[in-house]
């Protein structure tokens, strides 16, 4: 699976992203403009120790993620989008499309791939949720529509 990020604004938001996939396998895409230096140390500490475990693409544009993955799924995740993102019916190789904290998705984007846009149900008034909790809450719902793949099932337990 794959999370795009559509020009990241905030270290913080994208390093605790960077660690969801650490934590999950996902590889993480970063299209530019970005916010931040990729060695920012906000975004490094918000990834802790993590970075090594994480599948890191820096693209040009988001048309260069379209080019170099034509085959793959796109799940748009917006507020504005008609249908939960509980409805989308996920594989393993989708690709999880964000947009920057201050403006979501460009609007050219959402109208011509209107059919293929999620959103996270929220109580009216509510303007969105924090990117780096939307991302976990979309990545973790495509991951338990397939059945945790690649994940441990069961913790460690407690130790004595």
């Amino acid at each position: 699976m794959h999370i795009v990020l559509i020009e990241p604004e905030i270290p913080g938001n994208t390093g605790n992203i960077a660690r969801l996939c650490a934590a999950t396998g996902i590889e993480l895409h970063l299209v530019k403009p970005l916010g931040f230096s990729i060695d920012d140390k906000h975004l490094k500490r918000a990834g802790l120790d993590y970075w090594h475990l994480v599948r890191v693409h820096v693209h040009e544009s988001f048309q260069e993620v379209l080019e170099k993955y034509p085959g793959n799924n796109f799940h748009y995740c917006s507020t504005k989008a008609p249908r939960a993102h509980s409805e989308a019916h996920f594989q393993l190789d989708d690709m999880l499309v964000f947009g920057k904290e201050t403006a979501g998705i460009p609007e050219n984007i959402l109208k011509s791939n209107w059919e293929k846009c999620i959103r996270i149900p929220m109580i009216d008034g509510a303007r969105s949720l924090n990117l780096s909790n939307a991302v976990a809450v979309v990545a973790y719902e495509a991951m338990r529509q397939l059945d945790y793949v690649n994940l441990q099932q069961v913790g460690p337990g407690t130790r004595t």
